[in-house]
């Protein structure tokens, strides 16, 4: 699928670094670094603008990398980038940490994943059909 982008930035092409990975990495895009102290959130820009096709949207996902080692994570993840938004991709990025955490220009932030979605039709009903589970939630299968 091909997929329409602007890079305003300086830093090269969302990429898969491997034939089999789901997400691309995507880098900050900044004129001077960025302090996130511990438990603060800030937008961080891209530099990046796409057009996805109806029916795919693109999810922002934390790095794995930055959560284990700096407690750095998307406040809203997955983070959706519907087909028809046109603005800057934006990245709210959040210190979980103890300890203040510098996001660097480039510095791969987050990673995309492009996936396909459906939009429901709602068919209002009186009553819903019976399953084992029925109501049942948040740990009603107690510990095994």
């Amino acid at each position: 699928m091909k997929v329409k982008i602007i890079n305003k930035s300086h830093h090269p092409l969302p990429h898969y670094a491997t034939p089999l990975s789901a997400g691309m990495d995507i880098r900050a895009f900044l004129t001077t670094p960025v302090e996130l102290k511990p438990l603060e959130r800030k937008l961080i820009p891209t530099g990046l603008y796409i057009a996805l096709p109806e029916g795919f949207e693109a999810q922002m996902r934390p790095r794995s990398g930055l959560a284990i080692k700096h407690g750095i994570s998307l406040l809203n993840t997955p983070g959706t980038i519907d087909a028809d938004y046109r603005g800057e991709i934006g990245i709210i990025l959040i210190n979980l940490s103890n300890e203040p955490f510098v996001v660097n220009d480039g510095e791969r932030i987050c990673q995309m994943v492009i996936t396909a979605h459906s939009q429901v039709e709602w068919q209002p009903e009186e009553s819903l059909d019976e399953t084992e589970r029925g109501a049942g939630g948040f740990g009603h299968t107690g510990k095994q």
